[in-house]
């Protein structure tokens, strides 16, 4: 027999193994459901903002953005705005400017059309998304638009960040 039942009650030992029990017990379920809930907000926070540049067009006066935006944060976005820059086909900067893409349902597509005027589509040569400039939606960061972006383009120029 080990030497702790020798000098301790029977009636001590099995409480202390049952209080033991017990709180080992009450312990586990917190620990995973706490594990569950953080992988589970980790999921819905790690998916991607996409924005695409999907065409140019000559417009009145100027040049038509067309971007595609897919929503795969995991929230509901209710304002989502970034600063861009416009560079000509020669690195000079052209304009800088903030384009609002406005509320983003999330798991949605939006298209949004941005005219620039005084900007001609075949002298653009990149367009950078500079900064976020407001990112609102039930909790979320004001930085996960930007840090979630992924960007991508059907055009010839250069587009990302």
């Amino acid at each position: 027999m080990p030497l702790i039942s020798k000098r301790l009650p029977l009636g001590l030992m099995i409480g202390a193994l049952l209080c033991s029990s017990a709180f080992a017990q009450n312990a586990t379920p917190d620990d995973a459901q706490a594990e569950t809930t953080s992988e589970a907000a980790q999921e819905t926070q790690t998916g991607p903002l996409s924005v695409e540049l999907n065409s140019l067009q000559p417009s009145d006066g100027g040049c038509r953005l067309t971007f595609v935006v897919e929503n795969g944060m995991g929230s509901d976005l209710s304002r989502a705005a970034f600063e861009l820059v416009l560079f000509d086909a020669e690195g000079t900067v052209e304009r800088i400017t903030v384009v609002d893409f406005q509320d983003l349902p999330d798991a949605g597509t939006k298209v949004r059309q941005f005219d620039f005027k005084g900007t001609q589509c075949d002298r653009l040569g990149r367009v950078l998304i500079n900064d976020t400039t407001d990112c609102t939606g039930d909790g979320v960061e004001p930085r996960a638009c930007l840090n979630s972006l992924e960007t991508s383009t059907r055009t010839s120029i250069e587009f990302g960040t």
